[in-house]
């Protein structure tokens, strides 16, 4: 994929900020040379700096002000701060990316107030490994080819998908907390597999390519997930004992409540700002 030729700043280059830097560097979208990071503390933004190889620093002016797309990574709680101290280098022509769970585009236009084109993209961790799942949707004062060009940035890493605003904190809950969920999960089918004499490598393998290929078939067929779950249990088979079990533990209610929880705290993550 042909570089983009764009000058990014990262403010915030925690886990999800730094993973998708380098997907955009490792993939050609953006050299090192044309991205400067931030961090809050010196120490840190030294190890990081030797890491990487785009700068790290503390200054969140200087790295905006040599940027054409600023990408938010910072904490919801702290963008109220951060927007405030870069709004003077946050000039029209300038796409500003956030991915700050529960802050509304709205919320951030207010503070720059000088028609920034503001994307809101939530990814998730499996960006990491180019299998992410990013949904975005576009700010007022943000044009089409904005959303073109931050897909574009996001599909090198996965899936993207354009909404309403209205959808997002679902999508928070749902595929940005979703990867934890199924941990949760392969780790305790891999359990399972050693409590009957697995090797636990062997059973953490098992469960992981058995996970990943349930959702590979989803998505290739197009078929509602309760179709793909009745191919496998036959009448009277093993399957089906081990689905009563899991409606006994009431697994499917417990999942359903976990998203929600998740997206009603990506909502109140919001209303504080």
């Amino acid at each position: 994929m042909a570089n983009l030729n764009r000058r990014l700043a990262v403010i915030g280059l925690g886990k999800l900020g730094g993973l998708l830097a380098e997907a955009f560097v490792a993939r050609d979208l953006i050299h090192p040379d044309q991205i400067q990071a931030t961090v809050r503390h010196a120490s840190r933004a030294e190890a990081l700096d030797q890491k990487h190889p785009f700068s790290v620093h503390t200054d969140n002016l200087a790295a905006v002000s040599k940027a054409d797309i600023v990408l938010l990574a910072v904490k919801p709680q702290m963008m109220e701060d951060v927007c405030r101290e870069i709004q003077s280098e946050v000039r029209p022509g300038k796409l500003v990316i956030s991915i700050l769970a529960g802050v509304t585009t709205e919320s951030i236009e207010r503070i720059f107030t000088n028609g920034v084109s503001v994307v809101r993209a939530m990814p998730n961790t499996p960006c990491s490994v180019g299998c992410g799942m990013t949904v975005l949707c576009r700010g007022l004062s943000a044009a089409e080819e904005d959303v073109a060009l931050v897909a574009r940035l996001f599909d090198t890493v996965g899936r993207t998908l354009v909404m309403d605003e209205r959808h997002m904190d679902a999508v928070t809950g749902l595929s940005a907390s979703g990867p934890a969920f199924i941990y949760v999960i392969l780790e305790s089918l891999a359990e399972a597999g050693v409590k009957m004499g697995l090797p636990r490598d062997v059973a953490t393998l098992l469960a992981a390519q058995t996970t990943k290929g349930a959702a590979e078939q989803v998505l290739a067929s197009g078929a509602h997930p309760a179709l793909l779950k009745d191919e496998v249990t036959t009448p009277a088979g093993c399957t089906i004992d081990g689905l009563l079990e899991l409606e006994e533990g009431k697994l499917r209610v417990t999942l359903i409540k976990a998203v929600v929880k998740a997206g009603q705290r990506a909502r109140e993550l919001g209303s504080k700002d």
